[in-house]
């Protein structure tokens, strides 16, 4: 019978695409979340608080594989400490699939910074392990640009992104945690690099909104990183979902699954 796989964050944005994507697999999961959730036919839930520890070293026992979905933009070399920590414990080693986003190593933004370390951290484990770089999500993408969208004159930065659709990343990530493990692995992008007053375009067309774009300089250290495409994985543009493909599937009820 093939080991379990654990899913951290098994209820998020991203987490729930991966455990369903797991169980179309017929892959034995067990998703973990804060609260306690009723477990159905394939996923077995567990509750449990990286934060605190609360139910960490259940969750990991007898499991061969961990996607670490769950993440703490205030907390997160901790919580990645808890689960690596949890597994130690309880003897075994299973292999740690992490998500985490590309350019983490040149923006120097805290919670990029803090992603950095619990690289290391799972580096520096003795721990199995596999380590995806992925651009940003559609959803961020959207929601950035959707509140500069507002205003009566839609400000865009000089900058670019290169958005992925979570169901692509989740495609992946579940592909890495069934192979070996390989440590850090090729970054993953989306579709298409695409500058900011494009993908506003988009935005905008997809909501029947006719406003004038305005230019703005992306100022500071973490702007002038943006400017110089430290975000991008253009050699990797991997993903298929386009955005223009997300923006049109938000006003369908299906489309609420997965964000």
């Amino acid at each position: 019978m093939a080991e379990q796989i654990l899913v951290t964050g098994g209820s998020g944005q991203l987490g729930r695409v991966v455990v369903e994507r797991l169980r179309a697999a017929q892959a034995p999961v067990r998703a973990l979340s804060r609260r306690r959730r009723r477990s159905s036919e394939g996923v077995e839930w567990t509750a449990g608080d990286l934060r605190t520890g609360r139910g960490i070293d259940v969750a990991v026992a007898g499991v061969g594989t961990v996607i670490h979905c769950a993440t703490d933009y205030r907390r997160e070399v901790e919580t990645v400490r808890t689960l690596v920590e949890a597994a130690r414990w309880s003897g075994q080693t299973p292999h740690l699939v992490y998500v985490s986003i590309v350019g983490v190593d040149k923006i120097p933004m805290g919670y990029y910074q803090a992603k950095l370390a619990a690289e290391k951290l799972i580096a520096g484990s003795g721990m199995p392990h596999t380590i995806l770089r992925a651009t940003q999500f559609h959803a961020l993408v959207r929601t950035i640009l959707a509140g500069a969208a507002r205003l009566p004159v839609v400000p865009v930065p000089k900058f670019r992104f290169q958005p992925v659709d979570v169901r692509d990343v989740a495609a992946r990530l579940v592909e890495l945690a069934q192979g070996e493990p390989q440590g850090r692995v090729a970054d993953f992008g989306g579709p298409a690099v695409r500058t900011t007053a494009d993908l506003a375009r988009a935005l905008l067309a997809a909501s029947g909104k006719d406003k004038r774009l305005v230019s703005v300089p992306a100022p500071g250290r973490i702007g002038r990183s943006y400017a110089t495409g430290a975000n991008l994985a253009p050699e990797h543009a991997d993903g298929v979902v386009t955005f223009e493909q997300y923006l049109a599937e938000q006003g369908k009820p299906t489309a609420l699954r997965y964000r």
